[in-house]
């Protein structure tokens, strides 16, 4: 703990601004030593970072990176709650992914996210995962992305 700041510079990683829930719900909330995050969206500066369905509009490569974004704004949500150098490790990755009839390659697009956690928290980033094909997101964005990261103690293995 505490070196995830330091490692998110090294990376030249900026954690963004927590992006203003589109509903009745709070982006992040801590149960015990854990703290789970709302679905977040691509939103970059108030918008959505790209509309459409994998496998149709978007390939797995623009997803890969859309799933990037989420991962980022679930982290700031996290970060806004608890403070980043509080996290000692990620329990579970959810992934949604808006699929075109036939598409199956979401865990592809949610590797964006995964493997952006491993870079950022290395060992510990390692995590459960779920990557489920949908038929429409919120607002029409191509990829949701939720987490379950543990604050405090370092029991992830």
């Amino acid at each position: 703990m505490g070196n995830t700041s330091e490692r998110l510079a090294e990376l030249g990683i900026t954690l963004p601004s927590v992006p203003t829930p589109a509903g009745a719900y709070i982006p992040a909330r801590r149960v015990g030593d854990l703290v789970y995050t709302s679905g977040q969206v691509p939103i970059v500066d108030g918008k959505p970072a790209a509309l459409g369905k994998l496998g149709a509009e978007i390939d797995t490569e623009e997803g890969y990176r859309l799933a990037r974004i989420c991962a980022l704004n679930a982290l700031a949500a996290v970060d806004a709650l608890v403070g980043i150098d509080s996290v000692s490790g990620v329990v579970k990755v959810l992934g949604f992914v808006a699929s075109a009839s036939g598409f199956t390659g979401q865990p592809g697009v949610v590797n964006g996210a995964s493997d952006l956690l491993g870079e950022i928290f290395g060992e510990t980033g390692r995590h459960a995962r779920s990557a489920v094909g949908v038929a429409e997101l919120p607002l029409g964005v191509p990829v949701e992305v939720e987490l379950i990261v543990q604050v405090g103690t370092r029991d992830v293995p």
